[in-house]
């Protein structure tokens, strides 16, 4: 069954090398029950542990059944160790994590059995050791006796052809440790090839085979006598490719959460980083929009879609008040073109306003009838006036809240009379607040037909600007220099400017475009950081873990186990620190959006979704090289390690 010729074993100790197995032959054949003895550092465990293909010599040939394994890769020899082997350890080596059952069907897992099949085999096995009653107990809950029969029973799971038993007893009292011998010399009549590695000439005495070992070598190998049996017992079938991995993926999942769970503390510092950076992107992206659409509601209160004309040069022309060069008549040529959808003069002059005993300063604004939808104006009540009211100078007017609550605070004010420089104007409506007024929002602002404000209180011919409303189907930017075009032939030069509030809309969201772009940038670098936490931590936990490790690998496991479950766990603290922060950024929003008035966070799917799935990309890309480095260690030494 095993051949081994000219084995040779060496470890690296410094700069130097030390032989261990100087050119070990030996044969085995099936079923037997073999003892290797010998003083500690002779070799005997280093020969055990390339029998079970958990080490690999240095040079020489390993054959076991006729196939030479010296060279098989790490998947190969992991197929083996899953197949073949069975190992029963010293101190156990049982995943305190998991009770006795789940412990028992664990190399299962890595065989692609079903759950039913490898739960009803694990409890049968357990059954016939007479531990049917402790199957979900966990490890620390057992004694020393009872945690060795459950590893013999994991021993068995997958078959056991070849158990192979390091000090079996080494740890257990006399009694436990005649009941563990008693279970192999079981085992070997059922026609398990049994090997055990062992100090005591009392345990040796049980098996059919000594082998001595020394300094390297063997010194003796005698038999009692040529006693073998046939294994009877069928192993687990393997399940079809689809569900195989299916499978292992919900078994490694299922091994990342309990490994989460029993480092409740850890795991949450490992998040702290993503749930900041995640919180952090998500805030900043809401706080953005919501700046955004705070200033672009201001614009739409300036005006949607308007153009402005105003006399001068530009806003920083210091004379452009004492210029006249404005006139209806600009007005009523703009009204006939067919791409503007309406067109308002604009007049303004400030003045005292009366209501019985009280006289307030306050501005008059000239304009007509669309004057109030062009600049986003809401009435509360009454009504605004019409063209005809505008071509007759009607004697309206519409006041403001301001004004409402400083002439009327205890009476309607509409129907009522006022006098602005002394000349009688009768109020016809009342706007709602305005929270996106420019300038002193205390001031007393009146509307009132621009023909009234020219006729009958200023007299001045001239008018402070036009407003052109564009239709929602012409481009705002072909008709501002349309605009300009006509009313610079017209005027013989251009003596004015213009401001186009789809401009200024653009210029503004460019600029929190930029600003968003910029804060976010921010934020993705405490992601990255995060995710330079998470690589340590899953470094930490590596090494923390490499016991746990090697007994998986010990027990059949592939490196791409080994690697599927560390790189589930690193994305799934990720993940769940990425669901955190989101929730986080939910909460702040909700906290700004109650305390501060006229203000909203305003969140988006888009960005949640980009953070979820940032999160999961930095929990794959910085926990891969944590998982390859597990996934890469030699099971022997992350066995040794403790």
């Amino acid at each position: 069954m095993i051949e081994l010729k000219n084995i040779v074993k060496k470890f690296k100790v410094g700069d130097g090398e030390i032989e261990i197995l100087h050119g070990i032959n030996l044969n085995i054949k099936k079923g037997e029950f073999i003892a290797i003895i010998g003083q500690s550092g002779s070799g005997k465990s280093t020969l055990m542990n390339i029998l079970g293909c958990l080490d690999s010599p240095s040079y020489g040939e390993y054959l076991l059944e006729n196939e030479n394994i010296s060279k098989f890769n790490s998947d190969e020899l992991a197929n083996l160790r899953r197949n073949k082997f069975g190992f029963i350890f010293q101190r156990y080596n049982l995943l305190a994590s998991m009770n006795a059952l789940e412990n028992v069907a664990l190399p299962s897992v890595y065989a692609g059995v079903s759950k039913k099949d490898r739960q009803s085999r694990a409890h049968e096995i357990l059954t016939s050791l007479e531990l049917d009653d402790k199957s979900l107990s966990l490890p620390n809950k057992l004694s020393g006796g009872q945690q060795q029969r459950v590893s013999i029973a994991r021993a068995l799971m997958n078959g056991g052809e070849i158990i192979l038993a390091d000090e079996p007893t080494g740890a257990l009292d006399s009694k436990s440790g005649l009941m563990v011998m008693d279970i192999l010399l079981n085992l070997h009549k059922q026609g398990h090839t049994i090997i055990i590695v062992t100090h005591d000439p009392k345990i040796a005495k049980y098996a059919n085979r000594i082998i001595e070992i020394k300094d390297g070598h063997i010194i003796k190998d005698e038999s009692k006598k040529d006693e073998s049996y046939t294994l009877k017992r069928p192993k687990p079938q393997q399940k079809s490719s689809f569900i195989y991995y299916k499978d292992q993926l919900i078994e490694s999942f299922k091994m990342s959460v309990s490994a989460m769970l029993a480092h409740k503390l850890r795991s949450l510092l490992t998040m702290l980083g993503i749930i900041i950076g995640i919180a952090a992107v998500v805030s900043m992206v809401a706080l953005g929009k919501g700046s955004q659409e705070q200033i672009l509601a201001s614009i739409r209160k300036i005006g949607t879609n308007t153009i402005d004309i105003m006399p001068g040069q530009s806003f920083g022309d210091m004379h452009s008040g004492r210029v006249k060069t404005l006139v209806i008549s600009d007005a009523q040529m703009l009204a006939n073109q067919s791409f503007l959808e309406s067109v308002t003069p604009n007049t303004s002059t400030s003045g005292t306003i009366t209501y019985q005993n009280t006289s307030l300063t306050a501005s008059l604004r000239g304009g007509g009838s669309g004057t109030f939808d062009v600049n986003g104006l809401k009435l509360e009540q009454g009504r605004t006036y019409d063209d005809e009211e505008v071509r007759d100078s009607a004697s309206v007017v519409v006041i403001d809240q301001n004004t409402k609550n400083s002439l009327f605070p205890h009476e309607n004010p509409v129907g009522q009379t006022i006098l602005f420089n002394k000349k009688p104007l009768k109020v016809i409506g009342v706007l709602k607040k305005d929270d996106f007024t420019f300038g002193d929002a205390s001031a007393l602002r009146i509307y009132a037909p621009y023909t009234t404000v020219i006729n009958k209180i200023t007299g001045d011919r001239h008018i402070n600007s036009i407003t052109a409303r564009v239709k929602e189907s012409v481009n705002a930017q072909i008709a501002e220099k349309s605009i300009t075009e006509l009313l610079t032939i017209k005027h013989g030069k251009k003596d004015f400017f213009t401001r186009n509030s789809d401009s200024v809309k653009q210029t503004v969201e460019s600029t929190i475009s930029t600003m968003r772009i910029l804060i976010s940038s921010i934020a993705v670098i405490s992601l990255i950081v995060g995710g330079i936490g998470v690589m340590n931590i899953m470094l930490v936990s590596v090494t923390e873990r490499t016991k746990e490790i090697g007994i998986k690998m010990a027990i059949g496991a592939r490196q791409g186990n080994i690697l599927q479950q560390f790189l589930i766990e690193a994305i799934l603290l990720c993940v769940i620190g990425g669901a955190i922060g989101v929730a986080t950024a939910y909460g702040i929003g909700y906290i700004c959006n109650n305390i501060l008035s006229g203000f909203k966070m305003i969140f988006s799917n888009e960005s949640i979704i980009v953070a979820i799935t940032t999160s999961m990309v930095i929990g794959v890309v910085f926990g891969y090289m944590p998982a390859k480095n597990a996934s890469k260690l030699n099971p022997i030494d992350a066995l040794s390690r403790e």
